[in-house]
Formats: structure tokens, C-alpha cells, sequence
């Protein structure tokens, strides 16, 4: 019975959304232009999908997306670990974190274009800024709060720090750092309109900018529309990840 709600619900959901559009565009309260109707944008996704055009500002993106990501996770993770077992590192560098922290990334753009010149590097750049901070503050946060009684139970049977950071630390604050991870996802992939924005000729950003620009409303919510779906299976993508750790851990509920 949840199986079958978890499918008809959002599907009930997403049927009374597209009711409500069709409604308020065909009673001309907008012209077409302004506010196309569902069929006018299923048909400009149909139309970028048969000139391949889709699928090319789709693989952009998502390069694009998952190395500035990917490379955030690597080098966050680690240090965020690292810097929730040794208080006296996050001291140091906790300062200037929350220094850089409240910066948008987008105040980073002339910086970026200097920098990077046009291309995929400053669309990166951003991406890594939006996602780092959030994993970076969520793992030091797991590892701080990691409760003390398995600390306590390692130490007595004799493990090694190094034992107890691999063997305690890091699957305790697991759930943790995976909901650090989430939100940077969210964060990211909201910034990756903005830097593929910068001067690129492709990708998801580019497509919206460029359809606005010849007014084709219908592909700019078609890019809109996109953007909103793969954010979902990226989402969906890391919980699935993180239901295979917790089964490995022991921790599936």
C-alpha cells in the first residue's frame, strides 16, 4: 500500500499542477508568449530532444555539475573529517570558514572570469564553491557529536585512534555527513544555472538564456522543467547511495 501512494500521490500532485497551468493559459490572461501552455512546452522538449540539442546541454551540465561536486565532497569530506577529531585544527580554520562561508558564489564571478577566462572552469569553480561548505560543516558537526559511550567502549578494548576514526567515527556520523552531502547537492545544482550563465555555449543555463533571448518561453520552462527533474534523480541518487552504506554498516532500518 506505501509502495503504491509513493507512486500515485506525487502523480496526483503533478496532475492537478499541470491542470491548474493549462487553466490559467487558456483562459488569456497571459498571451502565449508569456505563459505557454503544457503542450507548448512538452512539444519544445520534444523538438530539443530530436535535434539532439537536449541530450548535448544535458551531458554539459552534468559534467560540469559532478566535477566541480565531486571534487567539493573530496577535498570537504576528508578535511572535515579531519578537523572534527583534532579540535585544535578546527579552531584555527574555523574563523576563516565562516569568513568565506557567507559569500555567495556568484559574488565570485569576476573573480572567476579573470581567473578562468570562458569555458567549463568557471562554471566548476562555482558549482565547488556552493557544495563545499555545506559538506564541509556538516562532517566536522557529525564528528563533533559523535556520541561519547563508543568513543569510551573503543578506548577500553585498546583501539588505535586511527582504529576508532575509521571504525566509529566515520559510520556513526555517517547520516550526518549524507544530509550534509543532500543539501549540497540542492545548493550546487541551483548554482549551475548561474555559472553556465558566464559566457558558455552550452548546457542547461546556456539553453535557458539563449531560448529567452529569441523569445521561446516554452524552451526556457522546458530548461526550467529539466533542471527540476535531474535535481530529483540526483537526490534520489544519494539516498539510494546512502541506503547501500547503512546495509553495509548494519544500519538499514
Amino acid at each position: 500500500m506505501k509502495s503504491r501512494q509513493k507512486i500515485l500521490l506525487p502523480l496526483l500532485t503533478f496532475g492537478v499542477v499541470i491542470l491548474l497551468w493549462q487553466t490559467v493559459a487558456s483562459l488569456g490572461i497571459y498571451r502565449p508568449h508569456e505563459l505557454p501552455s503544457p503542450g507548448s512546452v512538452f512539444s519544445g522538449i520534444l523538438e530539443l530532444a530530436r535535434t539532439g540539442a537536449l541530450w548535448e546541454h544535458i551531458g554539459v551540465s552534468m559534467y560540469r555539475f559532478l566535477a566541480g561536486y565531486l571534487v567539493a565532497a573530496v577535498i570537504a569530506i576528508p578535511l572535515g573529517l579531519i578537523s572534527g577529531w583534532y579540535r585544535p585544527l578546527w579552531i584555527s580554520i574555523d574563523p576563516l570558514v565562516q569568513i568565506l562561508r557567507p559569500i555567495s558564489p556568484i559574488a565570485w564571478f569576476p573573480l572567476v572570469g579573470l581567473w578562468f577566462g570562458i569555458g567549463d572552469l568557471p562554471a566548476m569553480f562555482i558549482i565547488f564553491m556552493a557544495a563545499f561548505y555545506p559538506i564541509l560543516l556538516s562532517t566536522v558537526s557529525a564528528v563533533k557529536n559523535v556520541d561519547a559511550v563508543y568513543l569510551k567502549v573503543a578506548r577500553n578494548f585498546g583501539s588505535s585512534q586511527k582504529h576508532i576514526l575509521w571504525k566509529v567515527v566515520i559510520p556513526a556520523s555517517f547520516p550526518f555527513m549524507i544530509m550534509g552531502l543532500r543539501m549540497a547537492l540542492g545548493t550546487a545544482w541551483v548554482f549551475l544555472v548561474a555559472g553556465e550563465m558566464m559566457g558558455v555555449r552550452s548546457g542547461l543555463g546556456f539553453l535557458i538564456v539563449d531560448a529567452r533571448n529569441i523569445l521561446r518561453t516554452e524552451l526556457v520552462i522546458a530548461g526550467m522543467l529539466i533542471i527540476g527533474v535531474l535535481g530529483l534523480l540526483l537526490d534520489r541518487l544519494i539516498g539510494w547511495f546512502e541506503k547501500k552504506i547503512n546495509l553495509r554498516w548494519g544500519m538499514a532500518p
